[in-house]
């Protein structure tokens, strides 16, 4: 459990809360770069750490992203024109580029200098990995860029898929590290198979494992943490251990164990206080094909326009018991709700806008979730009181070298060190 005060400073994220502040920080996923592939395309009205943003590519493909409501009369430039280079607000036409100069002042006479002292605030802004990332902080502190773990290389095959969370960024992070839940919760969609190790089809994922209570064991590391969920194997379960180890890079960021396709990952972004986008995510490296991204996002029943509405909000919802088919739980689905996502999310919002969690009991299965919030919590004291950032912290270990784990290893294996840093073996089944 956690007091009220501990709760508040692991959830709240606005205004000026330590968590935010340690959020800004770090560079911020902000959007896809989907959402703005088109020069001079449609705006995209961003919300994070509880600021309301815009972003736009303009004609010359430069991105820029900045405060949605205009200098001027704080009408929003979500509705503007993107047009020559800049974005005109539709009030008075004053116009502002990516840097958030204004160019160009239509309601003010000819030869106005008023221009030249009037700013957009503009945030810096990279791509990598399908996203657009900001910087939300100090720009004198403004670390480094750095592609993020799920894009290591720059020709890595990455697909996501997007969902507005009506609930806070928290209990959505602490489902991601929750390796316990997937063996009931997604007990029709992560099936137990008689194969060497975690297997993708078209419909299900396949592990090697009837095993409902792993034994759990965490590390902290500079970057976060990472721990390993142990299960026993269906095959050799006297000399061998099935080994998940699930990799938390904070603030925003989880690495889950692969399977035989690709590699699996999560970005959870918090909009504000009561609401999160969340981002899982596909990618394959030089040793996996990966996924086409529709059809990640039709096996995962989160294709917009069809699950979700066009701007990845959920069409069913808590109102609807989220689409629940009683019926097909009667014929052996257990929860009777179609994709890992929405199961999840149908978990996470039910717990509320802000779960209380100075009345939740916490069990053995939950030491990851407990690591988790005392983190977390630490961090932001930290935060809060002008000391070290987490994940800016020296050792730092490149985000491109970090990778989860998933593979059947003789019970003499110690999980911390199966992945190295630097590079991760080829994949080990009990056969070897």
């Amino acid at each position: 459990m956690l007091t009220v005060e501990e709760n508040d400073l692991l959830c709240r994220v606005e205004n000026g809360a330590p968590m935010g502040k340690l959020m800004r920080q770090h560079w911020v996923p902000a959007c896809l770069s989907e959402e703005v592939a088109e020069n001079d395309g449609t705006p995209v009205r961003i919300r994070a750490l509880g600021d309301n943003l815009v972003a736009f590519r303009d004609t010359k493909g430069r991105l820029g992203v900045l405060d949605e409501n205009c200098p001027h009369r704080r009408a929003s430039l979500v509705l503007g024109r993107n047009e020559e280079c800049g974005l005109r607000c539709l009030y008075h036409g004053w116009k502002f580029d990516v840097d958030g100069n204004c160019l160009d002042m239509a309601s003010e006479p000819p030869g106005t200098k008023i221009n030249d002292k009037i700013k957009a605030r503009s945030y810096p802004v990279r791509e990598a990995g399908g996203f657009v990332w900001i910087y939300m902080g100090d720009l004198a502190t403004m670390p480094e860029f750095e592609p993020p773990a799920f894009a290591p290389t720059a020709d890595a095959r990455v697909s996501t898929l997007k969902i507005h969370i009506n609930c806070n960024w928290a209990q959505v992070l602490e489902g991601q590290i929750d390796s316990a839940h997937s063996s009931s919760l997604h007990s029709s969609d992560m099936v137990p198979a008689n194969v060497d190790a975690a297997k993708a089809t078209d419909t299900t994922w396949l592990r090697p494992s009837t095993d409902k209570a792993p034994r759990m064991q965490c590390e902290n590391t500079s970057y976060g943490f990472r721990y390993a969920a142990i299960r026993k194997p269906i095959h050799n379960a006297e000399t061998h251990d099935y080994i998940r180890t699930t990799i938390y890079v904070a603030p925003f960021t989880c690495l889950i164990p692969p399977n035989n396709a690709y590699n699996v990952a999560s970005v959870i972004v918090p909009a504000d206080d009561t609401h999160t986008v969340f981002y899982f995510i596909a990618w394959g490296d030089h040793e996996k094909a990966g996924i086409e991204q529709e059809a990640w996002r039709k096996f995962n029943n989160a294709q917009p326009g069809i699950d979700l509405t066009k701007d990845f909000h959920n069409l069913r919802t808590h109102a609807d018991n989220y689409g629940q088919d009683r019926q097909a739980m009667k014929l052996g689905n257990f929860t009777g709700i179609p994709g890992i996502p929405k199961q999840d999310i149908a978990m996470w919002e039910t717990m509320g806008a802000i779960a209380d969690r100075s009345k939740d009991w916490l069990g053995t299965s939950d030491i990851a979730v407990s690591r988790f919030r005392k983190l977390m919590v630490d961090a932001a004291k930290q935060a809060r009181d002008g000391g070290a950032v987490l994940g800016r912290t020296q050792p730092h270990i490149p985000h491109a070298s970090i990778a989860s784990f998933e593979g059947v290893m003789p019970k003499t294996t110690d999980w911390r060190k199966i992945n190295t840093q630097s590079q991760q073996p080829a994949r080990m089944t009990a056969a070897e």
